[in-house]
């Protein structure tokens, strides 16, 4: 609030009339004494912008990250220096990986006292220079309006991604007579007519084309157009890792995701196609089998490579075609070409979502819980906008290989593969859109790493529903070490809580299943339990992987030696 009878604001008041310009309308923090000015600030503005306190900052962190998913806006974050940064670091990588906008501010020592190594002082410029698309420390509160305008349109336009402010804690409260910048704008680069006519004859000259969708800086619209683009020229599509909810799974025209669940006719696809058009993914390690998939520098498949990062283009593979264009202008450009030659392309297409298809359904696995018979009865059950959250763990790959998405932004993942971000991202979720189911998967490896925040959601009332699947292991390093080392197990096995009763003692309905049949009416009463609530699901830990049990990796990695 303006000083009336001087006109000067205080840096942290400068700041947080900036986050209101700028559509801000939810921050997550953990608080701190070198932040203490925004935080007063904030609570003038508490009508306009919802302060959510977390646990810890890479739980605050992962919240934002999943909002800026989630809505396309940068999330904002609040930590505290050091320690506070240090954790939150582990979001910051998150969203850089995953093409996400977000703006993390950091308090700071204050200005007289930088390179004395004064209590919890950290070079955030150095910290951060690798894992963030832009860091900035404001010595000058007059500077914060350029600035932070500065931070929002780094954050989204592009490539989208984290943006970094340090603000020394006396600068934040210095008056200033300083006039605001406008809210920042929107900027997408789009494709030429000439690329637009160059894309047309490459798919007319296709025998087998497959599109790949994946990235960031996508919205509701953007996934609608790029749907009414591939069901006009009739082409087969894949997710890349965690970005499945970009096209629903249900139409005939998906082959899978290119992820850790890809199915063997998908995987074979990449490899025999003579067009891939990739649309908003990097072709990062995962979505090519380690690279494996694509021939780098030169692919031996024509590639059309369509990117909001100029940067990105040609990075690791040469294009035929390379367009730097955004995911909201592209996907509009490409609507309303006309059909190219869509019956070519019929037996291709529908063998990829054949294979897809026959790729849903898990074999048996060992234990009296199927994860993969628990998969489909929540396919059948949910709504379709209702939201899945999940971390990193080989639990994943029962969600990702057998749920269905439907509808945009209804998966929240990490692609750079972080432990412990489905039950943040899931109270983000909850928080953001109280209406809609959410559903946190998390291992119980994954799950302790921020189970703290259910504390959180207890305090906020976020009616989400966790699923932990506890196997009594870290099962993707056990899986690692069973094919490497088979026999030698070593720092991969956990004791664990009864997590039910944990969930309990944060206020959540908490429940235990230890057979297949008992998960629907525990989930039932969950949801009709009024409270936000937590299903632990025990699971036999020969059930590794939905293809292959425990013993079967390690007698397999015994017979190759």
């Amino acid at each position: 609030m303006k000083n009336e009878s001087t006109g000067l604001r205080s840096g942290g008041q400068v700041l947080v009339d900036a986050l209101r310009i700028n559509g801000v309308e939810r921050a997550f923090c953990v608080p701190g004494e070198s932040y203490l000015a925004v935080l007063d600030a904030l609570h003038d503005a508490k009508d306009d912008i919802e302060l959510v306190v977390c646990r810890q900052e890479g739980g605050a962190a992962y919240m934002a990250e999943a909002y800026g998913k989630l809505t396309g806006k940068p999330g904002i974050c609040f930590v505290t220096r050091g320690p506070g940064a240090t954790n939150a670091s582990v979001g910051v990588h998150t969203a850089f990986q995953d093409s996400t906008p977000m703006i993390l501010f950091i308090g700071q020592v204050a200005r007289d006292q930088v390179e004395r190594e004064a209590f919890q002082e950290i070079d955030y410029r150095r910290m951060f220079g690798q894992m963030a698309k832009w860091v900035v420390e404001v010595d000058d509160a007059a500077r914060l309006p350029e600035l932070l305008s500065q931070a929002f349109h780094r954050a989204t336009n592009g490539r989208p991604g984290p943006v970094v402010v340090a603000l020394p804690e006396d600068m934040l409260t210095d008056l200033v007579g300083v006039p605001d910048a406008g809210p920042a704008q929107a900027i997408e680069p789009a494709a030429s007519p000439a690329a637009l006519s160059q894309l047309q004859d490459l798919i007319s000259q296709a025998r087998q084309p497959l599109v790949v969708l994946g990235g960031g800086g996508w919205n509701q619209q953007a996934v609608i157009d790029i749907q009414r683009f591939i069901e006009t020229q009739n082409l087969p599509v894949a997710g890349s890792f965690r970005c499945q909810d970009l096209f629903n799974n249900t139409l005939p025209h998906y082959a899978g995701d290119l992820g850790l669940a890809a199915g063997p006719e998908l995987v074979e696809a990449v490899k025999n196609s003579d067009l891939l058009l990739v649309i908003g993914a990097r072709l990062g390690e995962m979505s090519t089998g380690g690279y494996a998939l694509v021939d780098i520098p030169t692919p031996k498949q024509k590639l059309v490579h369509v990117h909001p990062g100029i940067e990105e283009l040609g990075r690791v593979y040469q294009p035929t075609l390379g367009i730097n264009a955004g995911m909201k202008t592209f996907a509009a450009q490409v609507a309303n070409l006309p059909a190219i030659k869509p019956q070519a392309f019929s037996d291709w297409t529908a063998q990829l979502n054949g294979g897809y298809r026959a790729n849903l359904d898990c074999p048996p696995s060992p234990g009296p819980v199927q994860m993969g018979e628990v998969i489909a009865w929540l396919n059948e059950r949910l709504a379709h906008d209702s939201i899945m959250t999940c971390g990193a763990g080989n639990y994943t790959g029962w969600l990702h290989r057998g749920y269905q998405h439907r509808t945009f932004r209804t998966l929240l993942g990490p692609t750079n593969g972080s432990m412990g971000y489905g039950v943040p991202a899931a109270v983000a979720a909850k928080i953001t859109f109280p209406e809609r189911t959410v559903v946190a998967f998390a291992g119980d490896g994954c799950f302790m790493m921020n189970g703290q925040e259910l504390a959180t959601a207890a305090h906020h009332d976020a009616r989400l529903i966790v699923v932990v699947v506890n196997n009594g292991m870290y099962g993707t390093i056990r899986m690692h070490q069973e094919r490497s080392y088979p026999g030698r197990v070593c720092g991969t096995q956990l004791h664990n809580p009864d997590f039910a009763a944990l969930a309990r003692a944060y206020g959540f309905h908490g429940e235990t299943v230890v057979a297949t049949e008992q998960f629907a009416q525990a989930f039932e009463r969950c949801l009709a339990s009024g409270k936000p609530a937590l299903i632990e699901v025990q699971v036999d830990p020969e059930a590794l992987t939905p293809r292959m049990s425990l013993s079967q990796i390690r007698e397999k990695a015994q017979a190759s030696r």
